[in-house]
């Protein structure tokens, strides 16, 4: 029995990420077009009308665009938090949503969907109640989790005993500050409510990693303030120099913007 991992897209343009076994298969997020995200999952052999669930992350419309068109189209349940529903629901940003398909996670309690087992915990981010998840099935954990502010224990309790992850290199430093961005905005960014740096994911990763953790995507970089080997570079050499890539073995490897990733299966 295996469990299958695998970006759809992750960007600050629209973020989807696909995770099966067998038997049951969700989304986490769904911020591209119904239309895309279809395409997505017909590339890895997965067909829409199969998803068992949707777990949105948080409000923003890159991570939550397509999901009432598939709710709709395919009578999926979508998962969120009570604030998280409560602020979509203000905004009718998913449209109207059948009462049987509007579910609830609640932070801390494993939500079972057939044999996987669900679980989302908090992240600081300028959202109302912003999270990431942690999957279980068969032994493995997987996890993703970006739009991240600042690394806080809570993170990296739920993250240090994965086999996967997603996990969000944002912006290069430098690029950030120079960019064109107004300075009230590359100060939101940097904030504790903002993202996570290429520098900060390397260091964190740096910490966490061992033997257990085989693959690492670095997800939901920025179109104007990083590019993938500045971020893949970056997070390499921090990993080198604390000698994971001679103490383990694993694979880092970017999330793609706009298309599937290549995907990691465990079994």
């Amino acid at each position: 029995m295996s469990i299958k991992f695998c970006p759809i897209a992750s960007s600050s343009s629209g973020n989807c990420i696909y995770i099966g076994t067998s038997n049951t298969h969700i989304l986490i997020d769904a911020g591209l077009s119904g239309v895309n995200i279809q395409k997505g999952l017909v590339d890895i052999d997965i067909d829409a009308s199969i998803l068992d669930a949707i777990f949105i992350t948080h409000e923003h419309s890159d991570h939550v665009k397509g999901a009432g068109v598939l709710s709709r189209r395919f009578n999926i349940p979508i998962f969120a938090t009570q604030k998280t529903w409560e602020h979509i629901e203000r905004s009718n940003s998913l449209g109207k949503i059948a009462d049987n398909n509007r579910c609830f996670v609640y932070v801390g309690e494993n939500c079972i969907i057939n044999d996987m087992s669900v679980n989302a915990f908090n992240i600081p981010h300028a959202a109302a109640d912003p999270v990431g998840y942690t999957i279980s099935a068969f032994g493995h954990k997987v996890a993703v989790a970006t739009d991240i502010g600042f690394i806080t224990d809570t993170i990296k309790e739920n993250i240090e005993n994965c086999s996967a992850i997603l996990i969000e290199s944002n912006h290069d430093i430098e690029m950030l500050e120079n960019g064109k961005y107004p300075r009230d905005l590359k100060n939101r960014i940097r904030s504790n409510k903002g993202h996570l740096s290429n520098c900060s994911t390397g260091q964190f990763l740096a910490e966490i990693m061992n033997e257990r953790l085989k693959h690492i995507y670095l997800g939901h970089l920025s179109e104007e303030n990083n590019r993938p080997l500045i971020a893949l570079d970056t997070v390499t050499s921090m990993l080198k120099s604390v000698g994971a890539f001679d103490m383990y073995e694993f694979k880092l490897c970017l999330a793609e913007r706009e298309c599937v990733s290549e995907a990691c299966v465990l079994s």
